[in-house]
C-alpha cells in the first residue's frame, strides 16, 4: 500500500471516486446500449417473425433477463471482493462486461442462423448481467471506504453519477448511428456501438488498475475478521438491511427504467415523435442528471440519506402524472421538460443518496456481498421487469395512466421501506 500524506492523502478519496466513476459510466454504457438497441432495432433483427408489438415485448423481455443474473453475480463478486479485495473484482467484472458487449455487435441475426441468434443473444445478456451484478458493489464500496465518514454520500455518488454518464454515451451512441440510411442502420450500423467498447475497456483498465485497495478491507484484512463465507454472515446478521435494501430502490429504478428504455418505444410507436428528438432530450436530461446525482448527495450528508430518499419518493409519486401528460403533448419541449422531471430530477433525489445509505447498513467484512445483494435483487424486482410490465399495462389499458399508477406505488413501496430501514 502507497502511504501518502498532505495533500496526496487528502485528494486520494477523489481521485478513487473519479476513477469509480469513469469505470462505472463504462460498464453502464455496456449495459444499456442494450436497452437503447432493444427498443430501436432488436425486435427486427432478433424477433422479425413476431408482430410488432410481441417482437418489441420479446426485446424488452430479452433486456430484463439481465436482470436475472444480476444477484447471482452480485453474490460470487462480492463472496471474493469480502476475501480477497474489492480491487481485483472491478477488474474482472470490467473485462466480462467489455467483452460480453463486443459479442453482441458480432452476433448473427435471426435472417442467418435463424432462432440461435435470439438464443445466443439472451446468453450474452446474462453474461452482462452477471458482471454489473458485481460490478455496482464494488465501485460503490471503493469511493465510500476512502472517503471521510461525514462525505460518505458525496463520494459514493460519482459511481452514482456514472450511471446517467453511461446512459449519456450510449444514448449519444445510438443517436450517431441513426444518422445512416435505414437499411445500413439495420444490417450494420446498430453493431458499431457495441464494437466501439473494445475501446472503452482499455480506458476502463488503466484506470482501475491504478486504483489502491480500500482501507476499510485493509484494516479487516489486518485485524484477521474476513469473513469465510459472507453471504451466510450478511443473512445472518443483517436481514433487516437486505429487505430495506432491496425496497428502498423502487423508487428509483422503475422510474428511470419505464422512461430510458420503455418511454423510447412509447414515444415514437403511440405519440408520434420522432427517435433522434426522444433521444436528444433524454441525452440532455442525463447530462443535467450527472450533476443533479452528486448535488443531491451533498444534501444528504447535511440533513441526512435517508430524508433525502424519502423527499424523492414523494416527489418522483407527485410526477408520475405530468410526466406522461408532458410525453403525450407530442412536442419537443413538452418531452424535454418530462425528461429533465425524471430522468434528471427524480432520478438524482431517488438515487443520488442509495450508496452512502446502503453502505452503512453493512459491516465492512461483508459489506460488498450486503449491499451487492441488496441492490441487485432489488434490481431483479424493480429494474428488469419495469419496461416489460410497462409495456403490457399500455397495452390491457390502452392509456398512459396506468404507468403513471405503477410509477406511484413503486414510490409508495420506496417510502414505506425507508420508514422500516434500522438506524447508523
Amino acid at each position: 500500500m502507497t502511504v501518502q500524506t498532505g495533500a496526496g492523502q487528502r485528494l486520494r478519496p477523489l481521485r478513487v471516486a473519479f476513477a469509480s466513476f469513469i469505470g462505472t459510466a463504462i460498464e453502464w454504457y455496456d449495459f444499456f446500449l442494450f436497452g437503447a438497441a432493444a427498443t430501436l432495432v432488436f425486435n427486427t433483427q432478433f424477433f422479425p417473425t413476431l408482430s410488432p408489438l410481441a417482437g418489441t415485448l420479446a426485446a424488452f423481455a430479452a433486456f430484463g433477463v439481465a436482470f436475472v443474473a444480476r444477484p447471482l453475480g452480485g453474490i460470487v463478486f462480492g463472496h471474493f471482493g469480502d476475501r480477497i479485495g474489492r480491487k481485483r473484482m472491478l477488474i474482472i467484472s470490467l473485462l466480462l462486461m467489455g467483452g460480453s458487449t463486443v459479442a453482441i455487435g458480432l452476433l448473427p441475426t435471426h435472417a442467418q442462423i435463424g432462432i440461435a441468434a435470439p438464443l445466443l443473444l439472451v446468453v450474452v445478456r446474462l453474461l452482462q448481467g452477471f458482471a454489473v451484478g458485481g460490478e455496482w458493489g464494488g465501485a460503490v464500496l471503493m469511493a465510500v471506504e476512502h472517503a471521510p465518514p461525514q462525505r460518505r454520500a458525496f463520494y459514493g455518488s460519482f459511481p452514482q453519477a456514472g450511471v446517467p454518464a453511461g446512459l449519456v454515451l450510449s444514448a449519444a451512441a445510438f443517436l450517431a448511428v441513426q444518422q445512416l440510411p435505414k437499411e445500413q442502420l439495420l444490417s450494420w450500423g446498430w453493431r458499431l456501438p457495441f464494437l466501439a467498447s473494445a475501446l472503452l475497456l482499455f480506458v476502463g483498465l488503466y484506470v482501475r488498475s491504478r486504483l489502491e485497495e480500500s482501507p476499510e478491507f485493509e484494516k479487516v484484512s489486518t485485524a484477521g475478521r474476513v469473513s469465510s463465507f459472507p453471504l451466510r454472515d450478511t443473512l445472518r446478521r443483517s436481514p433487516r438491511a437486505v429487505l430495506v435494501g432491496i425496497f428502498t430502490q423502487a423508487a428509483a429504478n422503475i422510474p428511470f427504467y419505464v422512461v430510458t428504455v420503455f418511454v423510447l418505444s412509447y414515444a415514437t410507436t403511440h405519440v408520434g415523435i420522432s427517435r433522434g428528438t426522444v433521444l436528444t432530450c433524454l441525452i440532455i436530461a442525463a447530462l443535467l442528471d450527472i450533476a443533479a446525482v452528486p448535488l443531491v448527495a451533498i444534501l444528504a450528508d447535511r440533513i441526512g440519506r435517508r430524508k433525502v430518499l424519502r423527499i424523492g419518493a414523494i416527489y418522483s409519486a407527485v410526477a408520475a402524472f405530468p410526466f406522461f401528460w408532458l410525453v403525450d403533448t407530442g412536442s419537443t419541449v413538452g418531452v424535454l421538460v418530462a425528461m429533465i422531471l425524471y430522468a434528471t430530477l427524480g432520478h438524482a433525489l431517488t438515487y443520488g443518496a442509495i450508496a452512502g445509505f446502503l453502505s452503512e447498513l453493512f459491516d465492512a467484512n461483508h459489506r460488498y456481498t450486503g449491499v451487492s445483494v441488496a441492490y441487485q435483487v432489488g434490481g431483479l424486482i424493480t429494474s428488469g421487469p419495469a419496461p416489460f410490465i410497462a409495456a403490457a399495462l399500455y397495452a390491457g389499458f390502452s392509456g398512459s395512466w396506468v404507468i403513471a399508477l405503477y410509477i406511484v406505488i413503486a414510490c409508495a413501496v420506496t417510502y414505506v421501506a425507508l420508514l422500516a430501514a434500522p438506524r447508523t
